[in-house]
């Protein structure tokens, strides 16, 4: 298993995401969008997994003060460019992908490696 967690340290569904994990011993690689975004490839893995539109936070005030709504912008740039815009946490497990707090997803996962 190949977890990435990407989400803020002031996000409480990514704390509960780590937490998640680390009660099961998973190893995981946390990414804090405060400092680093998705890679172009990371977020096309990301995409095929969960769907575009359901990875913008339109919600978060940065999606409501940057009047996004009202703008015809290209969502995959947006997301490169501020990885703020980003609901989280993404979790990440290879190919297959989360957004927000989903812990029966995880338990899944969990379940399928052992």
């Amino acid at each position: 298993m190949n977890i990435q967690i990407f989400g803020t340290k002031k996000c409480q569904d990514t704390r509960k995401a780590e937490r998640f994990f680390k009660e099961r011993g998973i190893k995981y690689q946390f990414v804090n969008l405060a400092e680093k975004g998705l890679s172009k490839g990371e977020l096309n893995s990301v995409k095929a997994a969960v769907g575009l539109d359901s990875l913008i936070d339109k919600e978060g005030k940065l999606y409501q003060q940057s009047n996004l709504r009202y703008l015809i912008h290209n969502v995959e740039t947006e997301l490169l460019n501020n990885p703020l815009l980003f609901k989280t946490p993404i979790v990440r497990n290879g190919p297959k992908a989360t957004v927000g707090y989903q812990p029966e997803i995880w338990k899944e996962w969990v379940k399928l490696q052992n």
